[in-house]
């Protein structure tokens, strides 16, 4: 701390430093005005500031940090969101009250000074040197723009936001010599505007348009003249006198600047004073940032856009590049969203789970041919709240979705037909399927190491009555569990890897899918999106198109930006898809899926529900849309679905055809009401004759017939102690077969690998 004479005052040696300090200043106010060539001035002092010459002589101008808006496909706006809230406007969008109030109040001399105000720092070394402090400061308008300048580029890094508000000689230094260019190559008026597009008016407005939005729900173009005055004053410091906290601090500073109105004659004292006797009347609009204040439900769809901004290379190279450019904002993205659609889903979801519900569910709808991302809500709104969360059901968890997915039951079991449909197998293929029968051992994987049954383990049906002969078409609408199984048996594994790999049929925590017979039956975990978008494929006759939710992009300046196209490729045959949708029509008119079935349109999909009723599933599509409807335990604390009252409505037990169907069937019915409904290309797959296969059962004994009803709690995998499709009830299992229970895993009671049948997690 500088040491004081006893009347107060500076030593000697302390004010000669300090005229020292100002000769210099001075000096190179003086150089950047008249005499170019300063450093022979001394500034460059070791370790304080570099030569004035020295520094940069272009002033690099970041462009403004704004809003982004995001919109649906049809133009109607979905949310607002931004780093900084900012609207850049013209000065001709100003007030003029406005303007003459901010120069009034920080730069009264702003039209007669060049870029530095001798006299006003003359003035200020003055006043300081009389009251032994920094009482006074002597910026102009023009150095205040460039210090927000490097604060705009210093963005949320404390330390460099820091650094560009030290008070140093050197900082001051390099303003000044800024300021010099800013008043050459931009002028006054230019000036103007850009300060009052980038200083902060406190309560997370930058610039004059989001401040008079914020306090006075209004444009800035009209503010009047107790407005601007009371706007002009928060710039000295936003929070000690914001009105929203402090009206009395905030009168005071409103009415200083009205009265330094009147002293330089932008307004009469008569209209001062009555500008000061007006009470400040706010109108404010509390800041709408973020998914969070997204529209129909949106928010998650938002976030998606979000979240796939910032992983795709297409918007640069690195994750901070992406960042830089999204948090800059300013940008227009007009995304797949389908408005119709998304109200639907919304709709949907609202009549048949309830927030406050113990499960939650998640819709996702895109489009075949184009992989457009359609709509996208769940039941838990985004949000920070009681029964709500940040976490998107309906996404991998690299895009903002849950840890580890939802493991999809039968749902994946025409991604096995698929699989031997390609490699030739007929869709009259017949298996004994038993209603139990040990697991095939050895099964081939494409690593050449043969998966083997050490432990002898089971699987079997859902109900005793089910049992075979069946051939392709029966059992998938009924969703047989030792036919798929018997089918793995034979053709081995690696025919399925082959198909999901080119279905991006992938866990939703990005690990792969793990080379074990198990999968086939649904015990891995995906979301919505995947299992949508691989359907959509069936629909499309075997072309997969890759999901997108970004149509365009703008920039601040109306430039078009490059966005990630859709990536279409055949991967299986017409054929195969064809006999697919066949298969899977059946499902729906006299299987597991009745219960989903659209009454103007031709639709197929697949049921799936896992052991204990702890997820539900129903996977649908007509040829021009395709969704996944999910219902499940949202958290770590599994909910069993038996004895349940969901939406209001009571169930004894939950099947993928008697929830997740319905919700899908309305949001289905509602997104394409009044839109075309093109048929599918079917295939003749006629019944085969049945053989008695012997064994338990009499031959082709069909099982009870029970709408709504997918009857697999499950589509089951080996193991377990009632060999459920994730290991049956054996709570106590971990996923590494090891009997105790582990916390960290998602889904308890649920063994991935059921008894240390598979030797691990990942099989």
């Amino acid at each position: 701390m500088p040491k004081k004479r006893s009347g107060g005052g500076l030593t000697g040696s302390q004010q000669a430093a300090k005229f020292l300090g100002v000769s210099v200043l001075s000096g190179v106010v003086l150089a950047g005005i008249a005499i170019p060539a300063a450093g022979a001035l001394g500034l460059a002092a070791k370790g304080t500031v570099e030569g004035f010459d020295e520094i940069p002589a272009n002033l690099k101008t970041p462009p403004l940090s704004q809003r982004t808006t995001i919109l649906d496909s049809e133009g109607g706006l979905i949310a607002t969101v931004y780093s900084r809230d900012r609207k850049v406007v013209p000065l001709t969008a100003i007030s003029p009250y406005m303007q003459k109030a901010i120069v009034a109040i920080e730069d009264s001399r702003f039209y007669e000074h060049g870029a530095v105000d001798v006299k006003g720092i003359l003035r200020a070394v003055n006043r300081n040197a009389q009251e032994g402090g920094a009482a006074q400061g002597a910026s102009t308008l023009t150095q205040q723009y460039v210090k927000n300048v490097f604060v705009e580029e210093a963005g949320d890094d404390p330390a460099k936001v820091a650094e560009a508000q030290q008070k140093s000689l050197g900082r001051k230094i390099r303003e000044l010599k800024y300021a010099i260019q800013v008043e050459e190559e931009l002028g006054k008026k230019k000036i103007l505007e850009n300060y009052l597009n980038i200083t902060f008016f406190g309560q997370q407005a930058y610039g004059i348009e989001s401040a008079a939005q914020r306090y006075f729900s209004k444009p800035a173009r009209d503010l009047t003249l107790e407005e601007s005055a009371l706007l002009a004053g928060l710039v000295q410091s936003p929070s000690r006198y914001d009105p929203v906290n402090d009206a009395q601090e905030a009168t005071l500073r409103r009415n200083t600047v009205l009265q330094r109105m009147a002293d330089i004659r932008d307004i009469s004292q008569e209209e001062a004073d009555r500008a000061k006797a007006a009470p400040i009347r706010l109108k404010v609009t509390k800041p709408k940032n973020g998914c969070i204040t997204a529209v129909s439900g949106a928010g998650f769809f938002c976030d998606y856009v979000r979240a796939t901004f910032l992983s795709d290379p297409v918007f640069g190279k690195t994750k901070e590049e992406r960042a830089k450019i999204w948090n800059q904002g300013g940008l227009t993205i007009r995304t797949t969203l389908d408005p119709q659609s998304q109200e639907s889903v919304n709709d949907s979801i609202k009549e048949h789970v309830y927030q406050s519900d113990k499960v939650a569910t998640a819709v996702t709808l895109v489009q075949p041919g184009t992989g457009r991302v359609l709509a996208m809500g769940q039941s838990r709104p985004y949000g920070f709240g009681t029964n709500e969360t940040q976490i998107n059901f309906s996404v991998d968890r690299r895009l903002g979705g849950s840890n580890f997915g939802f493991p999809t039951g039968s749902t994946f079991k025409p991604f096995v037909a698929a699989a031997a449909l390609e490699k030739g197998m007929p869709a009259t293929k017949t298996y004994a399927s038993p209603y139990e029968m040990e697991y095939p051992s050895p099964v081939q994987t494409c690593s050449g190491n043969p998966w083997v049954n050490t432990k002898g383990e089971r699987v079997p049906n859902e109900n005793e009555s089910e049992v075979g002969p069946y051939a392709m078409k029966e059992a998938m609408a009924k969703s047989v569990n030792t036919y798929f199984v018997e089918m793995i048996g034979e053709m081995g594994l690696c025919p399925l890897k082959e198909i999901t790999d080119k279905l991006h049929v992938v866990r939703a925590d990005g690990v792969k899918l793990p080379d074990s017979p198990a999968v086939s039956l649904g015990t891995e975990g995906m979301s919505p999106l995947t299992m949508a978008n691989a359907y959509a494929a069936f629909a499309n006759r075997g072309v997969y198109c890759s999901p997108v939710a970004i149509e365009s992009i703008t920039d601040p300046r109306g430039k078009a930006l490059k966005v990630p196209k859709s990536s279409c490729e055949r991967v299986m045959s017409e054929k195969t898809a064809d006999t697919i949708n066949t298969l899977l029509l059946g499902v729906v008119d006299s299987g597991t899926g009745r219960s989903a079935g659209l009454s103007d349109r031709d639709s197929a999909g697949k049921t799936g529900t896992t052991d204990s009723r702890h997820n539900a599933w129903y996977v649908g599509y007509t040829p021009n849309m395709a969704g996944a409807t999910w219902v499940g335990s949202p958290g770590n604390n599994q909910v069993s679905m038996e004895d349940i009252t969901i939406g209001g409505q009571y169930y004894d037990k939950v099947f993928g055809g008697g929830l997740p169907g319905p919700i899908w069937q309305d949001a289905v019915s509602g997104a394409l009401a009044g839109r075309e409904a093109p048929g599918f290309v079917t295939v003749h797959i006629p019944d085969p004759v049945q053989p008695n296969p012997g064994g338990k059962g009499k031959p082709g004994k069909k099982g009870k017939k029970d709408k709504g009803r997918d009857g697999k709690p499950g589509d089951r995998d080996p193991g377990g102690d009632n060999g459920g499709e994730n290991g049956g009830d054996n709570g106590d299992r971990d996923p590494n077969g090891g009997g105790v229970t582990d916390p960290q895993f998602p889904f308890p009671g649920v063994s991935l690998d059921p008894g240390g049948l598979l030797g691990g997690p990942n099989g």
